[in-house]
Protein backbone atom coordinates (compact mmCIF):
# COMPACT_ATOMS: atom_id res chain seq x y z
CA UNK A 1 0.00 0.00 0.00
CA UNK A 2 1.29 3.40 -0.55
CA UNK A 3 1.41 6.06 2.28
CA UNK A 4 -1.26 8.08 0.41
CA UNK A 5 -5.29 7.45 0.53
CA UNK A 6 -6.26 5.63 -2.24
CA UNK A 7 -8.86 8.62 -3.49
CA UNK A 8 -5.62 11.18 -3.27
CA UNK A 9 -3.28 8.89 -4.97
CA UNK A 10 -5.64 8.29 -8.21
CA UNK A 11 -6.06 11.89 -8.29
CA UNK A 12 -2.07 12.80 -8.19
CA UNK A 13 -0.19 12.48 -11.06
CA UNK A 14 2.85 10.42 -11.23
CA UNK A 15 5.51 13.76 -10.86
CA UNK A 16 2.81 14.65 -8.33
CA UNK A 17 2.93 12.30 -5.54
CA UNK A 18 6.55 12.88 -4.33
CA UNK A 19 5.93 16.55 -3.88
CA UNK A 20 2.75 15.27 -1.91
CA UNK A 21 4.81 12.65 0.51
CA UNK A 22 7.38 15.51 0.92
CA UNK A 23 4.73 17.95 1.92
CA UNK A 24 3.09 15.71 4.17
CA UNK A 25 7.11 15.14 5.71
CA UNK A 26 7.61 18.46 6.42
CA UNK A 27 4.50 18.72 8.33
CA UNK A 28 5.53 15.47 10.16
CA UNK A 29 8.98 17.74 11.11
CA UNK A 30 7.19 20.57 11.99
CA UNK A 31 4.46 19.18 14.42
CA UNK A 32 7.18 16.99 15.62
CA UNK A 33 9.46 19.78 16.60
CA UNK A 34 6.37 21.76 18.23
CA UNK A 35 5.13 19.29 20.95
CA UNK A 36 9.43 18.59 21.86
CA UNK A 37 9.99 22.36 22.09
CA UNK A 38 7.04 23.45 23.49
CA UNK A 39 6.99 20.51 26.26
CA UNK A 40 10.50 21.49 26.59
CA UNK A 41 10.65 25.30 26.58
CA UNK A 42 6.77 25.92 26.87
CA UNK A 43 6.76 27.26 23.53
CA UNK A 44 6.83 27.04 19.73
CA UNK A 45 9.68 28.91 18.30
CA UNK A 46 9.39 26.50 14.96
CA UNK A 47 6.26 28.16 14.10
CA UNK A 48 6.69 31.30 14.29
CA UNK A 49 7.82 33.94 10.88
CA UNK A 50 11.40 34.70 12.62
CA UNK A 51 12.21 31.26 12.71
CA UNK A 52 11.00 29.90 9.43
CA UNK A 53 12.57 33.06 7.54
CA UNK A 54 15.91 32.29 9.30
CA UNK A 55 15.26 28.48 7.59
CA UNK A 56 14.36 29.88 4.33
CA UNK A 57 17.84 31.77 4.77
CA UNK A 58 19.65 29.12 5.42
CA UNK A 59 17.62 26.82 2.81
CA UNK A 60 18.65 29.40 -0.06
CA UNK A 61 22.33 28.42 -0.16
CA UNK A 62 21.50 24.77 -0.28
CA UNK A 63 18.39 25.47 -2.23
CA UNK A 64 20.32 27.10 -4.94
CA UNK A 65 23.17 24.05 -5.40
CA UNK A 66 20.18 22.02 -5.58
CA UNK A 67 18.52 24.09 -8.70
CA UNK A 68 21.67 23.62 -10.48
CA UNK A 69 21.75 19.48 -9.44
CA UNK A 70 18.44 19.09 -10.78
CA UNK A 71 19.19 20.47 -14.69
CA UNK A 72 22.19 17.94 -14.45
CA UNK A 73 20.29 14.83 -13.23
CA UNK A 74 17.27 15.30 -15.08
CA UNK A 75 19.43 14.53 -18.35
CA UNK A 76 21.11 11.68 -16.04
CA UNK A 77 24.21 13.11 -15.18
CA UNK A 78 25.64 13.99 -11.77
CA UNK A 79 28.31 16.86 -10.79
CA UNK A 80 30.28 15.89 -8.21
CA UNK A 81 32.45 19.03 -8.58
CA UNK A 82 29.47 21.20 -6.66
CA UNK A 83 32.08 21.17 -3.10
CA UNK A 84 35.31 23.02 -4.80
CA UNK A 85 33.38 24.91 -7.50
CA UNK A 86 31.16 26.33 -4.32
CA UNK A 87 34.41 26.97 -2.38
CA UNK A 88 37.03 28.47 -5.57
CA UNK A 89 34.47 30.59 -6.32
CA UNK A 90 34.14 31.95 -2.96
CA UNK A 91 37.69 32.14 -2.41
CA UNK A 92 38.41 33.78 -4.98
CA UNK A 93 35.48 36.55 -4.76
CA UNK A 94 36.96 37.13 -1.67
CA UNK A 95 40.81 37.21 -2.35
CA UNK A 96 39.87 39.76 -5.46
CA UNK A 97 37.21 41.97 -3.59
CA UNK A 98 36.03 44.95 -4.75
CA UNK A 99 33.62 45.49 -7.94
CA UNK A 100 35.14 42.21 -10.02
CA UNK A 101 34.47 40.15 -6.86
CA UNK A 102 31.20 38.50 -7.39
CA UNK A 103 31.65 38.75 -11.62
CA UNK A 104 35.05 36.43 -10.70
CA UNK A 105 33.11 34.02 -8.86
CA UNK A 106 30.39 33.32 -11.34
CA UNK A 107 32.48 33.34 -13.68
CA UNK A 108 34.67 30.39 -12.14
CA UNK A 109 31.67 28.52 -11.36
CA UNK A 110 30.41 29.41 -14.79
CA UNK A 111 34.15 28.23 -16.23
CA UNK A 112 33.97 25.03 -14.83
CA UNK A 113 30.73 24.05 -15.44
CA UNK A 114 31.58 24.40 -19.21
CA UNK A 115 34.66 22.10 -18.51
CA UNK A 116 32.56 19.15 -17.17
CA UNK A 117 30.42 19.97 -19.85
CA UNK A 118 32.83 19.36 -22.53
CA UNK A 119 34.52 16.79 -21.13
CA UNK A 120 31.06 14.75 -20.28
CA UNK A 121 29.70 15.24 -23.89
CA UNK A 122 32.61 15.50 -26.17
CA UNK A 123 35.20 13.12 -24.75
CA UNK A 124 32.26 10.78 -23.53
CA UNK A 125 33.78 10.09 -19.44
CA UNK A 126 31.46 9.18 -17.05
CA UNK A 127 29.78 12.71 -15.16
CA UNK A 128 30.66 10.69 -11.82
CA UNK A 129 34.00 9.98 -13.11
CA UNK A 130 35.12 13.58 -14.66
CA UNK A 131 33.35 15.76 -12.32
CA UNK A 132 35.26 13.61 -9.46
CA UNK A 133 38.20 14.22 -10.85
CA UNK A 134 37.45 18.48 -11.71
CA UNK A 135 36.67 18.32 -7.74
CA UNK A 136 39.89 17.14 -6.68
CA UNK A 137 41.55 19.49 -9.34
CA UNK A 138 40.00 22.32 -7.67
CA UNK A 139 41.02 21.11 -4.30
CA UNK A 140 43.87 20.92 -5.69
CA UNK A 141 44.17 24.59 -6.72
CA UNK A 142 42.28 26.39 -3.62
CA UNK A 143 45.36 24.78 -1.35
CA UNK A 144 48.02 25.85 -3.50
CA UNK A 145 46.49 29.63 -3.69
CA UNK A 146 46.34 29.69 0.15
CA UNK A 147 49.38 27.58 1.04
CA UNK A 148 46.99 24.94 2.85
CA UNK A 149 46.25 27.97 5.50
CA UNK A 150 42.99 29.51 6.01
CA UNK A 151 42.46 32.90 3.91
CA UNK A 152 42.28 35.51 5.77
CA UNK A 153 40.27 37.38 2.93
CA UNK A 154 36.84 39.11 3.65
CA UNK A 155 33.64 38.78 1.88
CA UNK A 156 32.43 42.12 0.44
CA UNK A 157 29.49 44.66 1.72
CA UNK A 158 27.68 43.44 -1.30
CA UNK A 159 28.45 40.08 -0.73
CA UNK A 160 27.35 40.33 3.01
CA UNK A 161 24.24 42.43 1.95
CA UNK A 162 22.82 39.82 -0.45
CA UNK A 163 24.03 37.13 2.10
CA UNK A 164 23.17 38.31 5.80
CA UNK A 165 20.91 41.37 5.11
CA UNK A 166 17.27 41.97 5.09
CA UNK A 167 14.69 43.62 2.93
CA UNK A 168 11.27 44.96 4.38
CA UNK A 169 12.00 42.03 6.93
CA UNK A 170 12.88 39.43 4.15
CA UNK A 171 16.35 38.09 4.13
CA UNK A 172 17.91 39.22 0.67
CA UNK A 173 19.28 35.24 0.13
CA UNK A 174 15.92 34.31 -0.33
CA UNK A 175 15.31 37.15 -2.92
CA UNK A 176 17.91 35.80 -5.07
CA UNK A 177 16.72 31.77 -4.08
CA UNK A 178 13.56 33.08 -6.02
CA UNK A 179 14.99 34.63 -8.57
CA UNK A 180 17.18 31.38 -9.60
CA UNK A 181 13.73 29.43 -8.97
CA UNK A 182 12.08 31.80 -11.19
CA UNK A 183 14.70 31.31 -14.01
CA UNK A 184 14.82 27.65 -13.54
CA UNK A 185 10.95 27.26 -13.60
CA UNK A 186 11.27 29.41 -16.74
CA UNK A 187 13.98 27.17 -18.57
CA UNK A 188 12.37 23.75 -17.83
CA UNK A 189 8.48 24.42 -18.45
CA UNK A 190 8.23 27.76 -21.14
CA UNK A 191 11.91 27.95 -23.29
CA UNK A 192 12.73 24.67 -25.95
CA UNK A 193 15.68 24.05 -23.87
CA UNK A 194 13.43 22.93 -21.20
CA UNK A 195 12.11 19.94 -23.37
CA UNK A 196 15.63 19.25 -24.84
CA UNK A 197 16.44 18.40 -21.14
CA UNK A 198 13.82 16.33 -20.61
CA UNK A 199 14.08 14.51 -24.09
CA UNK A 200 17.78 13.75 -23.09
CA UNK A 201 16.73 12.41 -19.50
CA UNK A 202 14.36 10.12 -21.02
CA UNK A 203 16.32 9.08 -23.74
CA UNK A 204 19.29 10.85 -25.55
CA UNK A 205 19.49 8.68 -28.67
CA UNK A 206 15.67 9.52 -29.78
CA UNK A 207 16.54 12.99 -28.83
CA UNK A 208 19.17 13.20 -30.73
CA UNK A 209 17.31 10.96 -33.93
CA UNK A 210 14.82 13.92 -33.41
CA UNK A 211 17.46 16.94 -34.29
CA UNK A 212 18.34 17.71 -30.43
CA UNK A 213 21.81 18.94 -30.59
CA UNK A 214 22.38 16.90 -26.98
CA UNK A 215 26.15 17.57 -26.73
CA UNK A 216 25.32 21.43 -26.65
CA UNK A 217 22.87 21.10 -24.17
CA UNK A 218 24.52 19.24 -21.98
CA UNK A 219 27.50 21.47 -21.86
CA UNK A 220 24.51 24.31 -21.33
CA UNK A 221 23.30 21.44 -18.59
CA UNK A 222 26.56 21.76 -16.92
CA UNK A 223 27.38 25.56 -17.06
CA UNK A 224 24.09 26.35 -15.49
CA UNK A 225 25.13 23.65 -12.75
CA UNK A 226 28.51 25.55 -12.37
CA UNK A 227 26.92 28.81 -12.22
CA UNK A 228 24.39 27.74 -9.51
CA UNK A 229 27.46 26.32 -7.32
CA UNK A 230 28.98 30.09 -7.96
CA UNK A 231 26.27 32.07 -6.96
CA UNK A 232 26.05 29.53 -3.54
CA UNK A 233 29.08 30.45 -3.07
CA UNK A 234 29.26 34.09 -3.51
CA UNK A 235 26.33 34.11 -0.76
CA UNK A 236 27.75 31.39 1.91
CA UNK A 237 30.79 33.78 2.01
CA UNK A 238 28.68 36.50 2.41
CA UNK A 239 26.98 35.15 5.84
CA UNK A 240 29.81 33.45 6.94
CA UNK A 241 31.98 37.13 6.15
CA UNK A 242 34.86 35.56 5.08
CA UNK A 243 35.66 31.74 2.87
CA UNK A 244 37.25 28.97 3.99
CA UNK A 245 38.91 25.53 2.96
CA UNK A 246 36.08 22.65 2.56
CA UNK A 247 32.81 25.14 2.81
CA UNK A 248 31.14 23.32 -0.04
CA UNK A 249 31.72 19.93 1.19
CA UNK A 250 28.39 19.94 3.44
CA UNK A 251 25.72 20.72 0.71
CA UNK A 252 26.74 17.97 -2.04
CA UNK A 253 24.58 15.07 -0.46
CA UNK A 254 22.19 17.45 0.71
CA UNK A 255 21.35 18.84 -2.81
CA UNK A 256 21.24 15.26 -4.86
CA UNK A 257 19.24 14.07 -1.74
CA UNK A 258 16.42 17.34 -1.77
CA UNK A 259 16.49 16.71 -6.20
CA UNK A 260 15.92 12.90 -5.52
CA UNK A 261 13.43 13.69 -2.28
CA UNK A 262 10.88 15.78 -4.50
CA UNK A 263 10.61 13.36 -7.11
CA UNK A 264 13.41 13.87 -9.77
CA UNK A 265 14.24 10.49 -11.07
CA UNK A 266 17.74 9.75 -10.51
CA UNK A 267 17.92 8.40 -13.68
CA UNK A 268 16.49 11.50 -15.82
CA UNK A 269 13.85 12.67 -17.83
CA UNK A 270 10.95 13.16 -14.67
CA UNK A 271 10.80 15.37 -12.56
CA UNK A 272 9.59 19.19 -11.37
CA UNK A 273 11.22 21.91 -9.86
CA UNK A 274 8.60 22.35 -7.02
CA UNK A 275 9.55 18.71 -5.67
CA UNK A 276 13.17 20.20 -5.30
CA UNK A 277 12.51 23.22 -3.53
CA UNK A 278 10.30 21.41 -0.72
CA UNK A 279 12.97 18.32 -1.15
CA UNK A 280 15.07 21.48 0.49
CA UNK A 281 12.66 22.95 3.11
CA UNK A 282 12.73 18.93 4.21
CA UNK A 283 16.27 18.81 4.68
CA UNK A 284 17.19 21.85 6.38
CA UNK A 285 13.74 21.81 8.65
CA UNK A 286 14.44 18.32 9.96
CA UNK A 287 18.51 19.26 10.56
CA UNK A 288 17.23 22.53 13.00
CA UNK A 289 14.88 20.50 14.56
CA UNK A 290 17.75 17.70 15.38
CA UNK A 291 19.40 20.66 16.26
CA UNK A 292 17.00 22.15 18.91
CA UNK A 293 16.67 18.83 20.12
CA UNK A 294 20.52 18.23 21.35
CA UNK A 295 20.58 15.20 18.99
CA UNK A 296 24.43 14.24 19.33
CA UNK A 297 26.12 14.17 15.63
CA UNK A 298 25.78 10.65 15.38
CA UNK A 299 22.36 10.51 16.09
CA UNK A 300 21.18 13.31 13.86
CA UNK A 301 23.26 11.40 10.44
CA UNK A 302 21.56 8.33 11.39
CA UNK A 303 18.15 9.61 11.66
CA UNK A 304 18.83 12.32 8.75
CA UNK A 305 19.58 9.31 6.63
CA UNK A 306 16.56 7.01 7.87
CA UNK A 307 13.75 9.92 7.01
CA UNK A 308 15.58 10.12 3.15
CA UNK A 309 15.60 6.26 2.92
CA UNK A 310 12.09 6.33 4.29
CA UNK A 311 11.10 8.91 2.08
CA UNK A 312 12.15 6.75 -1.09
CA UNK A 313 11.18 3.85 0.28
CA UNK A 314 7.30 5.22 0.40
CA UNK A 315 7.89 7.29 -3.03
CA UNK A 316 8.91 4.17 -4.41
CA UNK A 317 6.64 1.71 -3.26
CA UNK A 318 3.74 4.42 -4.60
CA UNK A 319 5.06 3.83 -8.00
CA UNK A 320 4.67 0.37 -7.76
CA UNK A 321 1.34 0.58 -6.39
CA UNK A 322 -0.17 2.82 -9.16
CA UNK A 323 2.07 1.40 -12.27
Amino acid sequence: MSALPMPLRLKLSRDDRPIAIAALFIGAILVAGTVYTWARFGSAPLLSPTYLLLQLQIGAFLGIVAAGMMIVILISQIDLSAPWTLTAAAMMATAVGGFWAIPIALGIGLAVGIVNGLGIAYLRVPSMIFTLGVNAVMRGLMVAHTGGFAPQTEATPLMRSLAAERTFGIPNALFVWIAVSVLIVLLLRRAPLGRYIYAIGNKESAAYLAGVNTKLVTVICFALCGLASGIAGVLLAGYSQKAYQGMGDAYLLPAIAAVVIGGTNILGGRGRYLGTLLGVILIVLLNSVLSIMDMPEAGRQAIYGSVIILMLLVYGRGERVTS
